[in-house]
């Protein structure tokens, strides 16, 4: 060794004391020449890893720097030489002790976890030797629980049972083990299988404009829905934008990853605790929580408990014996995170033997409780007690769910307390919805227009829906079949709100709502002019041969007189609130705005008419071919706000949300 980097102390078989802190002993487990490449030379940044709900950190992902410096094109090229030098579990047990240094310096360091990528390939290799990261910790004063494996899907796993059983051996001691870039490799669901993971943490890929892409949002659900399945916390990595916030939250994520909490940083001053800016987004989103499942879930659930992980194994089968009404007690780790549940049947074998109490007063069984917890489903209070149920029914021989709050253990919620909540949400759910759609009716509908009103820093767009000769089509076809029009178009409306991520409503009768926010206007206006044509398309087949041959029906008009009808259509206004407005409507104001152009709207080609509301408090119309083609244009006149009269032809008087 160059006497630069001459030993002081040995103090274990892997470690050397230096003026530079605590590094492997480079004469037994690193050459020179790699010793050269990357001492002092590669550096750590680190991102956080943040609560979804409340933006509080949960952990820092360490990735490695400056490898270009060491002389390597990549990151991927450093581990791949490594490999190929066969000194790979070296290099990873250098860089380990240098992100574990750095991490200390953190003053938060006791409440937060390290995530570190580890190579697939260390475990593996020939000279592969467990202890190392435990004694790492143990120098440092950090506990296992503060250490996160990542596993990634770059490289396929060999020896899979054999590579299981190290991973579930890091576990035991109380170490995380996490799956990297879930969906991008080749690994896929086997290592789901064979690691069952603390965390999964689903590739940027997937994330990446999730909001405009239906099947990746599909992708990520069901990848959320098992990863809850099998007790997985979720993390979506490279999270950069509002909307990808928004999807991945109403999705079911846990926790965020990307530059819209942080980008990666060198400089660990600059790091924070808390994010208020994501606690802001997710305040944002519960003020609009139509469900409110957060709160009857807090109402039922029970709060049992827990047992700390360090216990004695001793005490915990003696506070069995004393609360016997008890089959399980949580487990949670000196953060107060779930581990899993303990339960009684983990003792059976102790509890008949004649020498059971003895046994497990043994140190060598009574020091840790690690070997009797058993993985169990948890699941944030936010979460939607539809996907709490779905959790719950995948899973045999359950009790319940395990219920935490910032990832914290906050109670139980047992099988019939799960029905009840789901109950109660129903009933709340058929008051405020229209009997024959189901869709979310006029409170509901005034409700989202509010909060649209209040939301003044991005765009909202409101859409109004009315059919056109819906009269006498009912008159000559009956209200039975005028029901199954009005189903066909909630169906159609349905589909298109989901798609745009939008809120769909029904306001009553063949009037209809859609609200839809932060997009641009063309793409609504496309998405709604679809609509129009789909549903004049389909509605044809509710006509008879004659009708749709003759392209009208007769029917009596108001007054009296049989004229012929043309065949069902339905029109549509849609009122753009620009972002960055400064002035706030009532939710009446809008209604007459939107009353204003149901005219314009069943008087167009399109059936559809587009207006922005100024805060002049005047309504600027758009044409549509603006829309089709170039940027969006306004007529030249400013149509200042017009009061409709009730019963005028083409309108049918101010709607009412």
């Amino acid at each position: 060794m160059t006497s630069s980097n001459a030993m002081i102390q040995i103090i274990h078989d892997n470690f050397t004391l230096t003026d530079k802190g605590v590094i492997p002993n480079m004469t037994q487990v690193l050459s020179e020449t790699w010793l050269a490449r990357i001492f002092n030379i590669v550096d750590y940044a680190f991102q956080p890893i943040v609560n979804i709900h409340s933006g509080v950190c949960y952990g820092y992902e360490a990735l490695l720097r400056n490898h270009e410096a060491a002389g390597f094109s990549s990151i991927n090229e450093l581990f791949d030489t490594a490999y190929n030098d066969q000194v790979l579990h070296a290099v990873d047990l250098y860089l380990r002790e240098k992100a574990i240094t750095k991490f200390t310096q953190l003053e938060w360091k006791n409440q937060v976890k390290l995530f570190f990528n580890l190579d697939n390939r260390v475990l593996s290799s020939a000279d592969y030797k467990p202890g190392n990261t435990l004694n790492q910790l143990k120098f440092s004063n950090l506990t296992q629980d503060a250490f996160c494996f990542e596993i990634s899907e770059r490289h396929e796993l060999s020896h899979n049972q054999a590579v299981s059983d190290v991973l579930n051996n890091y576990r035991s001691q109380g170490f995380k083990i996490a799956v990297d870039d879930c969906g991008a490799g080749f690994a896929g669901l086997k290592l789901l299988y064979y690691i069952r993971p603390d965390f999964v943490k689903i590739d940027r890929f997937f994330i990446q404009d999730i909001t405009d892409d239906l099947n990746k949002r599909i992708f990520v659900a069901s990848m959320v829905n098992l990863a809850h399945i099998l007790g997985s916390v979720v993390i979506a990595e490279g999270v950069e934008t509002k909307k990808e916030y928004y999807s991945c939250r109403n999705i079911g994520c846990d926790l965020i990853q990307g530059y819209l909490v942080q980008r990666p940083t060198v400089d660990i001053g600059q790091l924070q605790f808390r994010y208020d800016h994501i606690m802001a987004l997710s305040e944002e989103e519960q003020r609009k929580d139509k469900s409110g499942d957060k709160n009857l879930i807090d109402m039922q659930m029970e709060y049992i408990d827990p047992v700390l992980s360090c216990s004695n194994v001793f005490d915990v089968f003696e506070k069995f014996k004393t609360r016997q009404h008890h089959t399980f007690f949580p487990v949670v780790n000196n953060n107060n995170e779930p581990l899993g549940i303990i339960s009684d049947k983990s003792f059976k074998d102790y509890t008949f033997s004649r020498f059971g109490s003895q046994l497990l007063q043994n140190p060598s069984i009574g020091k840790s409780l690690n070997r009797f917890i058993t993985r169990f489903p948890i699941t944030d209070i936010h979460t939607p007690v539809e996907k709490i149920l779905e959790i719950y029914t995948q899973n045999e021989n359950i009790e319940g769910i395990i219920i935490v709050d910032n990832l914290k253990y906050k109670g139980f919620l047992n099988a019939r307390s799960l029905l009840k909540v789901l109950n109660e949400k129903n009933l709340a759910i058929a008051r405020d919805q229209n009997p024959l759609t189901k869709l979310p009716g006029n409170t509901l509908i005034h409700k989202y227009v509010s909060e649209a009103m209040l939301e003044t820093g991005i765009p909202h767009y409101l859409v109004y829906f009315d059919f056109d000769n819906f009269k006498p089509y009912n008159d000559t076809y009956g209200f039975r079949q005028g029901d199954r029009v009005i189903m066909l178009f909630s169906e159609i409306l349905k589909s298109r709100a989901q798609n745009l991520y939008g809120f769909a409503g029904h306001i009553g009768g063949d009037d209809f709502f859609m609200g839809v926010k932060d997009m641009e206007l063309k793409k609504v206006y496309a998405k709604v002019q679809k609509l129009v044509k789909r549903f004049k398309n389909d509605v044809s087949s509710f006509y008879d041969s004659e009708a749709i041959e003759k392209g009208c029906i007769m029917a009596r008009d108001r007054e009296g007189r049989k004229v012929c009808f043309p065949l069902l259509t339905v029109s549509a206004v849609i009122l753009e609130l620009p972002a960055h407005r400064s002035t706030v409507y009532s939710v009446e104001e809008i209604g007459k705005k939107m009353a204003d152009k149901k005219k314009s709207a069943k008087n167009s080609e399109e059936k559809v008419c587009v207006v922005r509301v100024t805060d002049t408090n005047e309504l600027i119309m758009i044409s549509n071919e603006s829309l089709i083609g170039g940027s969006a244009s306004t007529e030249t006149s400013g149509n200042t706000i017009l009061r409709p009269k009730i019963g005028e032809p083409g309108t049918s008087g101010q709607f009412v949300f």
